[in-house]
């Protein structure tokens, strides 16, 4: 169930932010163009603690279950939203930007949702792989909608396209809408089971979660969460712009390359990884994996600034895209266990993967603007930095002990 709901949130990830971000820049549409509208379709997951991490955290019991109604509610908001889009043309990019805006809003309630079933239902001892299903679901969707979608807006345009993303989905979510989250719950009902639960007032739940966060350790957690995240957003869409329109690459050839290439590593690295992580801990795997992307980003600079770019492309795709990917796989448990067991548990986890969000959307908001005035090797330089920075944070102390 995990890894078909995080399989449909990658179908939707592959398409806009990888097949249709494409596509537009070999039409011609500017890096800081396609960043903003993007960018603003990640908004909801920056502001998701707040939006739905109280409402989750504070349910009470229903007949579906306590966490499972928001997910289904979420799903069918998701489906209606891209229906709609079927409505526009692939001209109309504000437009489409406000759709997967709406569309975000209700995959962030499912993104909730989900974290707060895991948080319920699994053992700590199994949460690596628990995670690495999250992450192999989320990227083998993403590989296949951003190879198979960039291959039909190519060939077909943006109305089969969106029919097939939709198709898709509602595939990928039957198991949320069918598995129920415990034996004796209903399948299919909203209706509440026993009393209205007795909710602690929204401001004074939003006071604790905010002592909580304003710990040392949480700081440094939300520090390492938004570089991680940003750094990487300052690169990838740069480089793709840069290969679509300087150097005359096809979008759906990209796209491919780029699905293959994040398929392979995050199915197979990200279980490798996942049971890794359950058997030793995430932070000797979270190591490794920051010191070889410090590695990686310094050697695409090196390529770049050696004038082989063109040649290297491929390598360079492969080096910036494999071990960063799988930090997250490491990187989820520890987050988890650093929530988990607290009042409002959902809401914090949610803030620490929302600050992740936040610092993608601000990195690809940035690198439209940053990419005029620094060459690409400066930007993975600077990428390098910022991991080297996070491998020095997490060798520090117990940043990522098991409780807090």
């Amino acid at each position: 169930m995990f890894f078909a709901t995080y399989l449909y949130q990658g179908l939707i990830a592959g398409f806009s932010l990888t097949a249709l971000a494409n596509h537009l820049a070999a039409h011609g549409v500017s890096a800081t163009e396609v960043g903003f509208h993007f960018a603003l379709a990640g908004l909801p997951w920056t502001l998701q603690p707040i939006l739905w991490g109280p409402l989750v955290d504070r349910s009470g019991d229903h007949r579906m279950g306590r966490r499972r109604p928001f997910a289904v509610a979420a799903i069918l908001g998701c489906h209606a939203t891209i229906a709609l889009m079927l409505l526009l043309k692939v001209d109309q990019i504000g437009l489409l930007g406000f759709a997967f805006l709406v569309h975000s809003l209700f995959a962030s309630l499912l993104d909730t949702a989900c974290d707060r079933l895991i948080m319920d239902h699994v053992p700590a001892a199994e949460l690596g792989r628990v995670s690495a299903c999250t992450r192999a679901g989320f990227v083998a969707g993403t590989s296949l909608s951003a190879a198979g979608l960039g291959w039909t807006l190519s060939g077909y345009g943006l109305t089969v396209s969106l029919s097939a993303l939709l198709s898709a989905g509602i595939l990928a979510s039957l198991p949320m809408i069918l598995v129920r989250e415990a034996p004796g719950d209903a399948v299919g009902s909203f209706e509440r089971r026993g009393p209205p639960p007795r909710r602690i007032a929204f401001l004074r739940f939003i006071r604790r979660l905010g002592l909580a966060l304003r710990r040392k350790r949480a700081l440094q957690l939300l520090a390492l969460c938004f570089g991680l995240d940003a750094a990487l957003g300052l690169f990838e869409l740069p480089f793709s712009i840069d290969l679509l329109q300087g150097r005359g690459w096809d979008p759906a050839t990209l796209s491919r390359l780029e699905a293959g290439l994040a398929l392979v590593s995050g199915t197979a690295g990200a279980f490798a990884i996942g049971v890794w992580s359950d058997r030793v801990g995430p932070v000797r795997p979270l190591r490794t994996l920051l010191l070889a992307s410090v590695v990686s980003f310094m050697l695409t600079a090196a390529l770049i600034a050696a004038g082989l770019l063109g040649s290297a492309a491929p390598l360079i795709l492969a080096l910036t895209n494999a071990m960063p990917g799988l930090l997250i796989v490491a990187l989820m448990p520890a987050l988890l266990q650093a929530s988990r067991g607290r009042a409002g548990a959902a809401t914090q986890f949610e803030v620490y993967m929302a600050t992740m969000n936040l610092g993608s959307v601000t990195g690809t908001a940035l690198s439209g603007w940053l990419a005029a005035v620094m060459p690409l090797a400066g930007l993975s330089t600077v990428v390098a930095t910022v991991f080297l920075g996070a491998l020095l944070l997490v060798g520090r102390g117990d940043l990522l002990a098991s409780r807090q």
